[in-house]
């Protein structure tokens, strides 16, 4: 069954799983290296876009972290999300939930206000121009260790009040969630909600870690949980969102097709799963070409859509007024 363009089009979409450093588009990239004076080492725009041929996930972190190296003051933090949100506009998101990476930026030499200024700037303005709400989550990088963890956040302690939760990010395998569980034990005394990056590259014994060692409250990717019979049956039976990136899943070849993708069944086995871009830049596709690439590569129904559109907003951590409110846009549709 095809559904018309213009009312998917139309259908309010959340974004809860977007990488603000994975929205760096090749453009903006080269604008702010000449900026700052920053030597690339790429002829042109078109030679950086071809260079985004992943492998893996280690592949595309290995030109992510290595791009991030413009970005250095607030001014660069700033248009960097103001570019994102121009396009979250376009594709109907009326809510976002931004991952920032602070480590990729502090061991440049990068203060950790500059980082967070830049992005909430934005984000503000966006919410006033556009209606947009947001939550911000700091996630800590998995691939360092659990003590740099602890330092990032003792950084971050005099900003918890801009900062509405806290994530785990970067190379999955070998990282287990369980590395992380006194920082996430710290986080947790502190008040600050809890989500992780599991069970895209790693197993499934990664999800459960991340709910029990780490009690998130969210799973970032999860698709590998559907290994795991038992596992499903606990994620539905907690309610627990994934937030799923299929484009992105595909270029980092989770899947070989996007018509391999889950996502329906993730639906089918009462999953509360969610549509998200990940790292649009570098993966060819904002929320808005995920939810049409989705609708027609996996001829999903407008059930099944509304269905994902009524996940991404009980998912998500904004207002219980704003999420009365945009589930009743959604029923009228």
């Amino acid at each position: 069954m095809r559904v018309a363009s213009d009312w998917l089009a139309r259908l309010p979409k959340t974004e809860l799983h977007l990488h603000i450093e994975g929205t760096l588009e090749p453009e903006l990239m080269f604008a702010l290296a000449e900026r700052n004076g920053v030597a690339l080492p790429y002829a042109d725009v078109d030679a950086l876009r071809a260079a985004y041929d992943f492998n893996d996930l280690q592949s595309f972190l290995d030109l992510y972290y290595a791009g991030a190296d413009v970005l250095r003051t607030e001014a660069d933090f700033y248009d960097l999300t103001r570019a994102y949100l121009l396009r979250a506009h376009a594709d109907g998101v009326v809510h976002v939930e931004i991952f920032f990476d602070p480590q990729t930026h502090t061991v440049r030499g990068i203060s950790f206000a500059t980082v967070l200024n830049g992005i909430r700037r934005a984000l503000a303005e966006g919410e006033r121009e556009f209606g947009i709400t947001y939550r911000l989550i700091l996630c800590f990088l998995r691939h360092l260790p659990e003590s740099d963890g602890f330092a990032t956040l003792e950084d971050a302690m005099p900003y918890l009040a801009q900062i509405d939760g806290v994530g785990l990010d970067s190379s999955e395998s070998g990282h287990p969630p369980q590395k992380f569980a006194r920082l996430f034990a710290r986080c947790k005394a502190l008040g600050l909600p809890r989500v992780a990056h599991a069970g895209e590259e790693g197993p499934p014994e990664y999800v459960w870690q991340a709910l029990n060692v780490l009690d998130v409250s969210r799973i970032d990717h999860g698709v590998r949980s559907l290994e795991d019979p038992v596992l499903v049956a606990e994620l539905a039976r907690r309610r627990t969102p994934l937030t799923v990136c299929p484009l992105s899943n595909v270029r980092l070849k989770v899947y070989e097709r996007l018509e391999q993708h889950p996502l329906r069944q993730l639906l089918q086995a009462g999953l509360v799963a969610t549509v998200n871009s990940d790292d649009p830049a570098y993966f060819g596709g904002y929320v808005g070409e995920n939810w049409r690439a989705c609708a027609e590569a996996l001829d999903l129904t407008r059930d099944e859509l509304l269905q994902l559109a009524r996940n991404g907003i009980t998912a998500s951590w904004m207002d219980a007024a704003d999420k009365v409110r945009w589930l009743g846009v959604v029923e009228a549709m």
